[in-house]
């Protein structure tokens, strides 16, 4: 059984009373075009490719969130950003497609008022994890000390039963998997893939990244022999270290998605 998951409350995550905004006039064009560059950045970091999707909260109002339309990633710019309530009604979709599986965005928001952005994600090493009964995902890095002691595992047939296509097209889903993530990071998800969340949008894009690049350590580890994990103490101890150093690693993205590198 897995250790219960590993919360990401540690002083340094803002709660939506603590965020910016909170008016009428809608998102701030900066937190669009940061969206934007987010999903252009998961492409080139190998976490997304045609398929997956990252979302934030509003800044203006927490019961609403930001996601693209229904499109690739990489070719996400400011305009094809679309705002939804947490029912996952978008509001300005203006006709454009949206995602099938946005209800994964929006019963994590309803059911999390810390978590401020989400990244679900078929990235290829992290897949295998979810479907080895035997191969439990931990942290084995300093970079990845933000994932639980044992990832949980999101079993679709327990709410949709055997005849089912493995997206989360619906409330009910969503909200099951929103139980399963519990007070966690990281979700695992049966054939499928992952969701991680974390407090701000930057944030969730490093988890995204760094759960990507755990997941191959691990798998190279675990073929060589015994592993040592990081324990209790050094999940959250290291996190928030990691926590101050995370614009580094976004100003180094940013650039490499803009061809600067």
């Amino acid at each position: 059984m897995c250790t219960p998951a590993y919360s990401d409350m540690h002083g340094y995550a803002q709660t939506v009373a603590d965020r910016p905004g909170g008016g009428a006039s809608g998102p701030s064009q900066a937190l669009i075009e940061e969206l934007a560059l987010a999903n252009r950045i998961l492409f080139r970091e190998g976490v997304v490719d045609a398929f997956g999707h990252v979302s934030v909260r509003s800044d203006a109002d927490p019961g609403r969130y930001l996601l693209a339309r229904n499109m690739a990633p990489a070719l996400v710019t400011a305009d094809d950003i679309v705002e939804f309530d947490l029912d996952s009604a978008p509001l300005n979709a203006d006709g454009r497609a949206v995602y099938l599986e946005r209800f994964i965005h929006g019963e994590i928001y309803k059911a999390r008022p810390d978590v401020t952005a989400v990244v679900h994600s078929h990235s290829p090493a992290v897949v295998p994890f979810g479907i080895v009964k035997t191969a439990k995902f931990r942290s084995v890095c300093h970079m990845s000390s933000f994932l639980p002691v044992c990832t949980p595992i999101f079993e679709i047939r327990d709410t949709a039963g055997e005849d089912n296509d493995l997206l989360i097209t619906s409330h009910a889903l969503g909200a099951a998997l929103a139980r399963v993530l519990g007070e966690g990071t990281c979700v695992l998800m049966r054939g499928h893939g992952s969701t991680v969340v974390a407090s701000n949008l930057r944030e969730v894009v490093y988890r995204a990244v760094y759960t990507e690049v755990n997941a191959k350590l691990q798998s190279e580890a675990m073929r060589m022999g015994e592993v040592t994990y990081l324990n209790e103490k050094e999940l959250v101890t290291t996190t928030r270290t990691i926590a101050t150093q995370i614009n580094r690693a976004w100003d180094f993205w940013r650039m490499r998605a803009e061809g600067k590198l």
